[in-house]
């Protein structure tokens, strides 16, 4: 059996790993490096959202557990491929309910794509 490949280093030998942000029926695949920040993620979301990162709020998969934004990734377990729920703060300064397609969703075999 051939090994798997292992991930890419970064420039100062940091493995580079990969997260699924998801939001409703959005995925966001991130680049990242374990020890970026949450915060540091939230900034990267904000390029692409226009969101400020006050109104974003990341919640790890499937224990449901929030993201601090002062600590890192790897600081909170979150590991290469871990899907990550995003919601936005709302207008009475609630945070919405997380609303997404289920994390094992994503594994469905092609037979169920509705393929001719």
């Amino acid at each position: 059996m051939s090994q798997p490949s292992p991930l890419p280093k970064s420039s100062d030998d940091q493995t580079v790993m990969y997260i699924r942000v998801k939001r409703n029926k959005t995925t966001y695949f991130l680049q990242c490096l374990p020890s970026e920040t949450v915060l540091q993620i939230k900034e990267k979301l904000q390029e692409l959202l226009d969101q400020p990162v006050n109104d974003q709020r990341l919640t790890l998969l499937p224990n449901r557990e929030i993201l601090d934004d002062s600590k890192s990734l790897a600081d909170q377990k979150v590991e290469n491929d871990a899907v990550v729920a995003l919601t936005l703060r709302k207008d009475d300064s609630e945070f919405e309910e997380v609303n997404i397609v289920r994390a094992n969703d994503f594994y469905q075999s092609r037979e169920t794509d509705g393929g001719f």
